[in-house]
């Protein structure tokens, strides 16, 4: 009992005890939010990168093989055949705003995370001050 009294005196003016658990609640609940963010700004980069990179479109037939009639976006960016140019999602200002999409959750990811860990270390900074050791 003495012992509590003696570390909420010891506390600095301002500085509640409840306040360090609740920083450090905070940094735990954003630091949720960043891994959301983090998994889908890979889903969305996945997404992009799919659509970019694959073949798509009606099977072709040769001595070779088969393969897709119309390569990606990023290993022919203007096709030629009309039936490769139907597909919007493959063209260019379907992918950029794809990519727009990417850029703005990673950001927020890597926005969320930084703030998770400001949190946790003031949480850490705060618990100290309210129950020094010593």
């Amino acid at each position: 009992m003495a012992g509590d009294e003696t570390a909420v005196e010891a506390a600095p003016a301002g500085t509640a005890p409840g306040r360090a658990g609740k920083t450090g609640r905070d940094a735990s609940r954003i630091e949720g939010w960043s891994i959301a963010w983090m998994l889908l700004a890979m889903v969305i980069w996945g997404c992009f990168a799919f659509l970019l990179f694959s073949d798509y479109g009606p099977e072709m037939s040769s001595y070779q093989g088969s393969r897709s009639l119309c390569r990606g976006p990023f290993a022919e960016p203007w096709p030629q055949e009309r039936v490769c140019r139907s597909d919007e999602l493959r063209q260019w200002p379907s992918l950029m705003g794809i990519l727009a999409l990417a850029t703005v959750a990673t950001v927020t990811a890597a926005a969320t995370t930084v703030y998770a860990k400001v949190l946790a270390r003031l949480a850490h900074n705060e618990e100290s001050r309210v129950n020094p050791q010593g």
